[in-house]
């Protein structure tokens, strides 16, 4: 009887089409969830970094308001000497720190309905009202 063996070639078979498209589906789905997990971070770390940036800016305008008597009509007072200004002792703030993580204008009003001034971060969407990380933060909670 003869035997039949197994030549070199057989067992060096290959990966066939199939297995080769499961594994890159695998990959991929692995990838998405990666990519989105890592995305959610980014947005809470944005978001986290907008709070703190708000207070910052807070601080600023009353820097501000310390130096003049009365905190500036708009944002722009604390880059640049406004004519209405006693003892200006500038500037207060950057250009890049009137904006929020993700490029949006903090809203800004004097005087203000909840103080002297009312400063308001208005989340990822830049806009009022929202959930979540779209949610508005002001300077008097």
């Amino acid at each position: 009887m003869r035997q039949r063996t197994l030549g070199r070639h057989a067992a060096a078979r290959g990966f066939t089409l199939l297995e080769m498209l499961a594994v890159i589906v695998l990959i991929g789905i692995i990838g998405a969830v990666v990519v989105t997990q890592v995305g959610k971070n980014v947005d809470k770390g944005k978001y986290g970094a907008g709070k703190a940036q708000l207070t910052t800016l807070s601080q600023k305008i009353e820097n501000y308001a310390l130096d003049n008597g009365t905190p500036p009509q708009q944002l722009q007072d604390l880059m640049a000497k406004p004519a209405n200004a006693r003892n200006w002792q500038g500037p207060y703030a950057k250009e890049s720190e009137l904006k929020d993580p993700w490029g949006h204008e903090f809203g800004y009003k004097y005087p203000g309905d909840h103080g002297p001034f009312d400063l308001i971060f208005y989340g990822q969407d830049g806009k009022p009202g929202g959930d979540g990380y779209n949610a508005d933060v002001g300077n008097w909670q």
